[in-house]
C-alpha cells in the first residue's frame, strides 16, 4: 500500500500529521528516509517512524528448483508429490510457484513468496522468453520453423499464439523459445503436426537459467543478482 495510507492507519495520525511527519524526514523505509507519500510499502518493507517500528517486514524468499518429471506443480495434491514436497524450508505454505510445469515436464522452476516479483516474471505483457529443450516422436521438419514464428490458432481459447523461435538441433530434437505459458502449449504446438513430444525440459525463464549443478529434485536460493534481474 502507499506509505501515507499505512501511516493514516495509525489511530493517532491525521492526514495533516502524516504529511508533516513525512516532510520532517521522520519516516524510514528499509533504512532510507522517505518523504514521498505515494511511496509503495510492500509486505517485505521495514518501516520506522522515529525509533518506532511500524512494520517489521517479513523476509522475501526466492528459490530455484530443478523439477523432476512425475511431480505436480502445486502446493498440495492428494495423489502425487508436489514441488513444495522437495523443499526443506520453514513456512512452506507462504510460498507459491512462478510459472508452472506439466506433470512430466522437467527443468527450471522458480518458487517465491513475492507475488509482485513472480507477476513480473510470468505475465504476458513482459514477454520474457521461456526456453525449452524438446524431443519428439517423429522428425521435426524445416517447415515447422516458419509456422512456429507465425503462431498457432488455439480454438479453445480463441487466440493465436505469439511468435515462437524454434531451432532444430537434429531430426527429433529442438530448442524452443516462447513468451507465453498457455495450457500444454508446447505439446499442442507440435501436436499441430501430429508429432508427440516425448521429453520437455525448461532451461530458462528470462535471464534466469537452470543451475547445471542442480540435480533433479534439488534446489537453492537465488542470489541477490538473480533476483534483481527480474
Amino acid at each position: 500500500m502507499r506509505l501515507d495510507r499505512l501511516l493514516s492507519n495509525l489511530p493517532r495520525f491525521s492526514r495533516k500529521d502524516v504529511r508533516l511527519a513525512l516532510l520532517a524526514g521522520r519516516v524510514k523505509v528499509d533504512g532510507l528516509t522517505v518523504k514521498d507519500p505515494l511511496h509503495e510499502v510492500r509486505e517485505f518493507s521495514h518501516v520506522m517512524l522515529d525509533d518506532e517500528v511500524l512494520q517489521t517486514g517479513k523476509p522475501a524468499r526466492y528459490f530455484m528448483l530443478h523439477k523432476p518429471p512425475g511431480c505436480v506443480s502445486a502446493t498440495t495434491d492428494p495423489q502425487h508429490p508436489t514441488v513444495l514436497d522437495l523443499l526443506h524450508e520453514p513456512d512452506k505454505h507462504d510460498l507459491h510457484i512462478a510459472g508452472r510445469l506439466d506433470f512430466n515436464t522437467s527443468g527450471l522452476m522458480l518458487i517465491t513468496n513475492d507475488g509482485q516479483w513472480s507477476r513480473r516474471l510470468t505475465q504476458p505483457a513482459t514477454k520474457l522468453p521461456k526456453v525449452y529443450y524438446v524431443e519428439t516422436e517423429q522428425d521435426i521438419g524445416e517447415h515447422y520453423v516458419q509456422k512456429f514464428a507465425e503462431g498457432f490458432y488455439f480454438a479453445f481459447e480463441d487466440l493465436t499464439t505469439q511468435p515462437a523461435l524454434l531451432a532444430i538441433l537434429d531430426p527429433r530434437r529442438a530448442r524452443l523459445s516462447i513468451v507465453e505459458g498457455r495450457y500444454h502449449q508446447v505439446k499442442r504446438m507440435f501436436g499441430f503436426y501430429d508429432n508427440k513430444v516425448v521429453r520437455l525440459h525448461r532451461e530458462s525463464m528470462g535471464p534466469l537459467r537452470l543451475d547445471p549443478a542442480l540435480m533433479p529434485g534439488q534446489y537453492r536460493p537465488l542470489t541477490a543478482e538473480e533476483i534483481q534481474q527480474i
